[in-house]
């Protein structure tokens, strides 16, 4: 089994990229999290495309050349200390094919990122590297708690996170302990039988979702029933599963834990008899507390739900 190595902690100063590895930003909508950066002592270093836009049936952060000029230039520059994704949408695929990691091999640092950035943490983990599944620096329209970001800077700092959740109707209990995997379903399920998907045998399984309709939704977990996901995991955790149904954001982050999603989930694997967590606060949702994927995680599904690091 790989030793999952993580990047070491950050020292007052260090320089944090922050890059666009996927769809187009607005400098204004990355304002207040460049400023979080600068205020928690650290060095905000920005990518030289990362308001770059170019339209080629979305509204990429530049070029596929571009966006992957970025991302190396964040992961071999040894005066980079971690790698921060401005946000998601879609293009992370088209990079990870010219990932070189020549010289972050020798200087791991942590990629901070989710949604589309599940994909660059996927062939990260595949190298042997964890990365943390949290907020990107652009907030989502419906926010972002205060404590979503103040958890990543704890990891940052070297400290991993614990946390205590509610009991779920949906839940499976048990106990169990193992490497987590995971992020936004449909990357997951894009990256199914490539050579970058993850490896899922004994593993903790994490998803999430937004904007799905029911039909896809459940398209995605057979998609992983049949390539036999469900046989390997040890655990699951689901997250976030915000503004399904009917795909229109119209919804309050309150009702991110859409229970028809869970329903349906929860059917697919109801012949399981893995613990099985349910509203788990990472996703597309206000309170998006961070995951280590590469993690070792344990698992404690009880009355009340316990999961650390």
């Amino acid at each position: 089994m790989t030793k999952i190595i993580f990047p070491k902690a950050l020292s007052k100063g260090a320089k944090i990229a922050v890059i666009s590895p996927a769809g187009a930003v607005e400098a204004s909508q990355l304002e207040k999290g460049i400023e979080m950066i600068k205020s928690k002592g650290y060095e905000p270093v920005l990518g030289e495309h990362l308001y770059t836009k170019f339209s080629n049936g979305y509204n990429y952060a530049g070029t596929e050349q571009e966006r992957t000029k970025d991302i190396n230039w964040a992961l071999n520059d040894n005066e980079i200390a971690a790698i921060w994704a401005s946000r998601g949408g879609y293009g992370c695929q088209h990079l990870i094919q010219d990932l070189d990691l020549k010289n972050f091999t020798k200087n791991p640092k942590w990629y901070i990122g989710y949604s589309d950035n599940t994909v660059i943490q996927s062939y990260l983990l595949k190298k042997g590297f964890a990365s943390i599944h949290g907020q990107t620096i652009k907030t989502s329209s419906f926010g972002v708690t205060e404590e979503s970001y103040e958890l990543i800077f704890d990891i940052l700092k070297g400290k991993t996170p614990k946390y205590s959740l509610k009991s779920h109707q949906f839940n499976k209990q048990g106990t169990i302990e193992g490497e987590l995997v995971g992020g936004n379903l449909a990357l997951i399920y894009a990256l199914l039988g490539t050579k970058y998907s993850f490896d899922f045998k004994d593993k903790i399984l994490f998803i999430e979702d937004i904007g799905e309709n029911f039909y896809a939704l459940d398209r995605m977990i057979m998609s992983l029933e049949l390539a036999g996901v469900f046989n390997k995991i040890s655990g699951l955790i689901v997250g976030g599963m915000t503004n399904m149904g009917d795909e229109k954001e119209n919804k309050q982050y309150e009702e991110s834990f859409d229970d028809f999603a869970y329903q349906l989930i929860s059917y697919r694997i109801s012949k399981y008899d893995f613990p099985v967590v349910f509203g788990f606060p990472n996703g597309h949702i206000k309170d998006n507390r961070p995951l280590i994927i590469g993690g070792n995680v344990k698992m404690r599904v009880e009355d009340k739900v316990k999961i650390e690091f």
